[in-house]
């Protein structure tokens, strides 16, 4: 989630997109997905810190869904990533690796979880609402999205059809109001499996193709609400965090995540002092978090 906004110039993006052939530097490909009003020109540092890391990287921000167009439901946006990203997931059989903003993450898992046969090694999740948002950000999306609702109100607004036509409802999670979410929220339960539905063993085995899923989010991101949805936790019924590993969806392994664990295949990194718009400019949050994973 973030406000400053704009593309790419045309030489940049040239430069970035992949070639046909398979990678010649030895490194995967790295496609990044955006997160909310974001596009790819909020991506040019991170490139620089991964292709200067490994020179001859293949570095592909997504120009899709930018800016304001990434309110759109959250499954019309899977729908459009899932052909761009297998696109290029066809001219690397050697794989690749997936690196998500905010709610890309969201975006990215559900793009792995729907796509059989995916050949994507490593899955960066960074400071993303992976568990869910609840509660309005330093920069006051609620107010601007919904008009000045408080975040004790805006179930009203998200668990409707209407509603569910705006991306931040498809993963609002709010524990007060947990029938009305399982309900009418349409996008995160079915995603977490928190809500049976006939796809979930397709989706869990699909999702249990990468090799390695990276967790990143800080105390001080101001956005991510609470921060430990970075790591999906959540919050109970008391607004009391409940950690990752006791989380019903991680208890009953509804689409993979404890399997990955028990594999040694998952990554948690916190990064404190950190705001949510600089996660992906700041050079120390790449050492720590993402260099080793990229090669």
């Amino acid at each position: 989630m973030k406000t400053r906004r704009g593309s790419p110039a045309l030489p940049l993006l040239l430069m970035l997109l992949p070639l046909p052939g398979g990678s010649k530097s030895g490194y995967k490909p790295v496609i990044i997905v955006h997160g909310l009003f974001d596009g790819p020109k909020q991506f040019m540092m991170l490139t620089e810190f991964i292709q200067k890391a490994h020179s001859g990287t293949k570095v592909v921000p997504i120009s899709l869904f930018d800016n304001c167009a990434s309110l759109k439901p959250m499954w019309k946006q899977v729908q459009g990533f899932r052909s761009r990203i297998n696109s290029i997931m066809n001219m690397y059989p050697d794989g690749v690796h997936l690196l998500c903003f905010s709610q890309g993450g969201l975006v990215c898992r559900a793009v792995l979880s729907t796509t059989p046969h995916h050949n994507v090694h490593t899955f960066i999740s960074l400071s993303s609402p992976l568990a869910g948002q609840y509660g309005d950000t330093d920069i006051k999306y609620l107010w601007w999205i919904f008009h000045g609702c408080l975040k004790k109100e805006v179930f009203h607004v998200c668990y409707n059809k209407l509603g569910q036509k705006v991306s931040i409802c498809d993963y609002w999670n709010d524990p007060h109001h947990r029938s009305s979410y399982l309900k009418s929220n349409a996008f995160l339960p079915l995603l977490n499996g928190e809500k049976p539905h006939s796809n979930m063993t397709a989706w869990r085995d699909n999702f249990l193709r990468i090799k390695k899923l990276v967790l990143i989010g800080g105390p001080d991101d101001g956005v991510i609400t609470p921060w430990q949805s970075s790591h999906f936790g959540f919050y109970d019924s008391n607004e009391r965090v409940v950690e990752m590993r006791n989380q019903t969806f991680y208890k009953n392994d509804t689409f993979g995540l404890k399997t990955l664990e028990a594999r040694g295949d998952v990554s948690v990194c916190v990064q404190p002092g950190v705001k949510h718009t600089s996660w992906h400019s700041n050079f120390t949050v790449f050492r720590n978090c993402m260099e080793k994973w990229l090669t």
